[in-house]
């Protein structure tokens, strides 16, 4: 009984400890909760908070911002951005016969850490009124998820009538490889929902830091996931795990 209990207080105060299974992440996902996901040191060194899209509600809207606090973005995967006609948006821009030579300097090559940005256009659902607002997100980002449930004759055309663009919610598109092409918090999130047999259309926000102004460490944010009973998962025990199946 005592050695279970220095144990329990060791593990508590000791975040660094603190790293879930997989099955663990993806039962978190399929009950429609959260869970904190570290993409890799030599990346973004960045953990998201990560929600299956087709279980959001304006309540978790309300938690990314508020304790997340970095950019709500609408994760996808290529197939899906394939049968609604998207593009990435540094594709859309330097095929624009209106960007000329000095404006195309500006169109993101890539990211110090060598990757592409993975942004296409931003998008409200067209019953939301101003699209910022946590009700009018979660509509959209839900709605999203539904349109891919719903495997329409022509998704497209559910698309173009149903959102608007530019909107409040970007548009992520994972790489056609996900995880054997690129090791973003993209492909992560949406690679994990289709190992927990949902809809790959996830909802995710970076964890900022308010004292240090920069990403939230790997430290902080494994605390908060004890404080809040989140699993939090090391994005590299994915890419091992993809690698081997």
């Amino acid at each position: 009984m005592v050695t279970t209990i220095f144990l329990v207080k060791f593990i508590i105060i000791t975040p660094s400890l603190f790293i879930m299974s997989l099955d663990e992440a993806l039962s978190s996902l399929r009950k429609g909760d959260f869970v904190l996901l570290h993409d890799g040191d030599e990346r973004e060194n960045e953990v998201d908070m990560v929600a299956a899209a087709e279980f959001v509600t304006p309540a978790h809207i309300a938690r990314m911002r508020q304790d997340a606090g970095g950019l709500i973005c609408l994760s996808i995967n290529h197939d899906f951005s394939k049968t609604l006609g998207l593009s990435y948006m540094h594709d859309i821009l330097s095929s624009s016969q209106r960007i000329d030579a000095e404006s195309r300097d500006m169109i993101m090559g890539r990211a110090p850490y060598g990757d592409r940005p993975s942004f296409s256009i931003t998008i409200n659902h067209k019953n939301t009124y101003t699209g910022v607002t946590d009700t009018d997100r979660a509509l959209t980002v839900s709605e999203m998820a539904r349109l891919y449930q719903s495997r329409e004759a022509n998704p497209r055309e559910s698309f173009i009538s149903s959102f608007r663009t530019p909107g409040h919610v970007p548009l992520l598109i994972a790489s056609e490889g996900l995880l054997s092409s690129r090791l973003g918090h993209t492909e992560m999130s949406v690679y994990l929902a289709t190992l927990a047999g949902l809809s790959p259309v996830t909802v995710i926000c970076e964890m900022l830091d308010s004292e240090t102004y920069g990403a939230l460490s790997q430290e902080k944010a494994k605390k908060y996931a004890l404080q809040n009973a989140i699993p939090y998962f090391d994005g590299s025990k994915l890419v091992e795990y993809a690698r081997r199946h």
